[in-house]
């Protein structure tokens, strides 16, 4: 019954790790087992869990930043220029109808 108890507090847990070298190799997978460990005690001091708190939110965002894959050169002007092209249509649409609602408006009026 003992055993029983003692495998089931073991925890599986498989990682994808990508690769840095920029080669299309498939990612890597690593599986780490975890026994489980009883919680830390809390920490009275609200100053140090806020410190925490912000240490652990830098340090996860770091993490992400990390695994980000940022466009090349090429790539970015395409989409700088997506961006600008979708703007000027937009601009001229908004403009082309505030046009024809002011002639609308304007036709209503001195009806």
């Amino acid at each position: 019954m003992a055993d029983k108890k003692k495998a089931s507090s073991s925890k599986v847990t498989t990682r994808v790790v990508a690769s840095t070298d920029g080669a299309k190799k498939p990612a890597k997978k690593q599986t780490v087992k975890t026994d489980k460990v009883a919680a830390k005690p809390a920490d009275t001091t609200k100053k140090s869990k806020v410190k925490k708190q912000r240490d652990n939110y830098f340090i996860g965002a770091w993490r992400e930043l990390k695994q980000v894959r940022w466009p090349d050169r090429k790539a970015t002007w395409g989409l700088t220029f997506a961006v600008v092209v979708y703007s000027i249509f937009f601009f001229l649409l908004v403009i082309a109808l505030d046009a024809v609602f002011k002639y609308l408006f304007d036709f209503l009026v001195k009806g």
